[in-house]
């Protein structure tokens, strides 16, 4: 349909489709509160989630994307398709990694690797980008093994206490990755330098648990 109304032909596209993806992760509090009827639950519930934002596609011979679908309401809960749905607590780092571990996986091998599918009697090519803006701080903290949101380190980006962001707003760069989280935490773990806790503290900015996935903002 996307195609028709772009006024492409059906086997304009060979190179493949283009899918972006958002991911959410939210806790859902106290499971008990939520529902009212029944039983208390002492259980708290976190709800994994991904919504498809947009399908483009890259015509033979042209140099620019033409997006054939966009999602008019990414915030609906009717585009937002529940993934995994956990009686966990969202600060509980373990918990949510040994859950979210298949995920995880799963989601790095579509990143390296393509879907191809019959649409229409033609086979189809689809790549994945995956963009983690359903997360709210505490959550990106929480996956990419940060201290919690009371942290002397205020940004979940950078490596900047909440004194050196008070007085300088602007000379912020981008500084975290997920694979220097996880070099900082191999530090925070094995402590090679045989240095004190605020010492370490000081070296890992922040880091505090093995971060197990990496959420890309935009």
């Amino acid at each position: 349909e996307g195609l028709r109304e772009r006024g492409l032909d059906d086997s304009t596209c060979t190179s493949g489709f283009t899918v972006v993806i958002k991911e959410s992760c939210d806790g859902m509090g106290d499971v008990s509160e939520k529902h009212g009827s029944g039983p208390a639950v002492p259980e708290k519930a976190v709800r994994f989630s991904f919504t498809i934002m947009s399908i483009s596609i890259r015509a033979d011979g042209e140099e620019d994307a033409v997006t054939i679908f966009q999602e008019q309401k990414p915030n609906s809960e009717l585009s937002c398709r529940p993934l995994c749905l956990m009686f966990v607590d969202e600060s509980d780092h373990e918990t949510l990694t040994a859950i979210l571990g298949p995920v995880v996986a799963e989601r790095k091998a579509m990143l390296e690797s393509r879907l191809i599918l019959s649409v229409g009697g033609l086979l189809r090519s689809f790549r994945f980008l995956f963009r983690g803006t359903g997360y709210d701080e505490k959550m990106v903290r929480e996956m990419e093994g940060l201290e919690a949101s009371g942290s002397t380190y205020v940004c979940t980006l950078c490596d900047s206490t909440r004194a050196e962001a008070s007085h300088n707003m602007v000379l912020h760069s981008i500084t975290r990755s997920h694979g220097k989280n996880l070099e900082r935490y191999e530090i925070w773990r094995t402590n090679p330098f045989s240095e004190s806790a605020d010492e370490l503290r000081d070296r890992v900015k922040g880091v505090s648990a093995k971060p197990f996935m990496e959420t890309q903002p935009t």
